[in-house]
């Protein structure tokens, strides 16, 4: 056991939805001592940063019972099982947009809560959309607007916290960064 491991001893399964699970785990901590954890266990996502020929940002509004308000996201969604995260893109990005591409590009993945969560998000990239004649194939418990602005126009959104994700903040410091090697390389 390495110094900082915590060894599962049990596992009491509390709740299992279409989405998520929540167990009760008993751990051995490093120093001996026995402790509970509450996880939640989630399929993993996708998220995509897409930019249309002009150079915005396709993003998506919609409303989030958790906040109870309105957010503004780049398009995600969870991944269905044995599905590979790259088709998950694709399919969510055409559901939520009506956009789709043959050229999406993986970045990077990360954990959105790692204290009590397994949730790992798969984020994407593609400047190269082609339109469905904006046919979005949504849920039928999913409402999205859909939105195409600047990278200036969603740092405004940050700062009135219309964009207060974590997912979508990541994806657009990507593109500024991006945006400032750019530059620095000319």
């Amino acid at each position: 056991m390495n110094s900082l491991e915590e060894k599962t001893i049990t596992i009491k399964n509390i709740y299992k939805g279409r989405i998520i699970e929540l167990n009760i785990e008993e751990v051995l901590l490093p120093n001996g001592k026995n402790s509970q954890r509450e996880i939640i266990k989630h399929p993993g996502a996708v998220a995509i940063i897409a930019l249309t020929d002009q150079n915005k940002i396709v993003l998506v509004k919609q409303y989030r019972k958790a906040l109870e308000k309105n957010i503004v996201e780049i398009p995600a969604g969870k991944l269905e099982k044995g599905e590979k995260p790259v088709i998950t893109a694709i399919r969510e990005l055409e559901e939520e947009t009506g956009y789709t591409t043959d050229h999406l590009k993986y970045l990077t993945s990360f954990y959105t809560s790692p204290g009590f969560a397994n949730e790992l998000v798969y984020l994407y990239y593609t400047d190269q959309l082609y339109s469905l004649e904006n046919k979005k194939e949504l849920d039928e418990d999913e409402f999205v607007e859909l939105l195409e602005l600047s990278l200036e126009d969603t740092e405004k959104l940050i700062n009135d916290q219309v964009i207060h994700d974590a997912k979508t903040m990541y994806a657009l410091l990507y593109l500024k960064l991006k945006r400032l090697e750019k530059n620095e390389n000319q």
